[in-house]
């Protein structure tokens, strides 16, 4: 007993000194903690600048205001952490890279709580859209609504080639309207006439068709998704950081300072919109779909 109680207390001091991981591994251990949270996970390659980002809130990776968030303090952290230069983006949960908006959030509640989750969105939009860093979605599963729209604020969109992986925004389905900036987010990547059939119709693409649409920048078997989206890094990367940030700032700015300046008029909207009674009898039927298919 005595024995064992000074090999753990060897192993804690150790652990605490970083001898125990070895000082590459020990700076590792360091940069997860930094980053990460319950919800998110977060490793810094300081050796080349890349954070791999895997989002973690199973079963569907819903965006719960908790972990909305969580990820807007990740990315921030991320963001203003001078040795990060690019962030890849995934999932840690099989087949699926996120459900999009937790829809428990936008159910049965207070004006004031619909206001504080739509702020929350806005937040994670404006930071993932915005940021200075090469950003890539690794797609491992399927992406409808809110997590197709953080997909499409990455610079680069890597996706499982398999045909039951769907991605797109469904939300005129659940009769709720898209904000401007979500519909600025997919003009900008396919176009104003594709998009304008998308959100109308509420949308999901299969993967194969998601590629022709633009939707997607490259399809690879899905044990490929990670290493493929390693590789496309390093080619973002050997682009000097400041020629490619005012140019994807120049290409983003305008839709950017859109919403920026109408911030309060797009939770006026969001409230008035979700809070009617129409959506909130949709809402519940869905809940009850999926109720019954669990």
């Amino acid at each position: 007993m005595a024995a064992q109680a000074v090999l753990r207390g060897s192993a804690r001091a150790r652990l605490l000194s970083g001898s125990f991981f070895g000082p590459a591994s020990w700076q590792r251990y360091q940069n997860q903690r930094a980053f990460s949270n319950d919800k998110i996970l977060v490793d810094l390659d300081e050796a080349t600048g890349v954070a791999v980002m895997k989002m973690k809130n199973p079963p569907v990776n819903s965006l719960n205001l908790d972990f909305l968030t969580e990820f807007s303090i990740s990315l921030e952290k991320l963001e203003i952490d001078c040795g990060c230069r690019g962030l890849i983006l995934t999932s840690a949960v099989p087949k699926i890279f996120s459900a999009g908006l937790d829809i428990n959030e936008m159910f049965g509640k207070s004006n004031e709580h619909y206001a504080v989750v739509g702020r929350a969105v806005q937040d994670m939009w404006l930071k993932l859209y915005g940021s200075n860093m090469v950003t890539i979605a690794a797609i491992n599963g399927s992406v409808p609504g809110t997590g197709c729209l953080m997909a499409l604020c990455c610079d680069y969109r890597i996706m499982a080639d398999n045909p039951k992986f769907v991605i797109g925004m469904n939300e005129t389905k659940l009769d709720i309207s898209p904000p401007f900036w979500l519909k600025d987010t997919m003009v900008n990547t396919i176009g104003n006439r594709a998009t304008e059939l998308s959100l109308q119709l509420g949308q999901m693409y299969p993967a194969p068709e998601a590629l022709k649409l633009g939707l997607v920048d490259k399809l690879v078997p899905e044990d490929k998704v990670q290493s493929t989206a390693a590789v496309a890094m390093s080619q973002w990367l050997s682009v000097p950081d400041h020629a490619r940030q005012l140019t994807k700032s120049m290409m983003r700015k305008p839709a950017i300072d859109r919403l920026v300046k109408q911030r309060e008029a797009d939770i006026n909207n969001i409230v008035t919109d979700v809070s009617k009674d129409s959506v909130q009898k949709s809402l519940q039927i869905y809940m009850d779909r999926l109720k019954q298919k669990k």
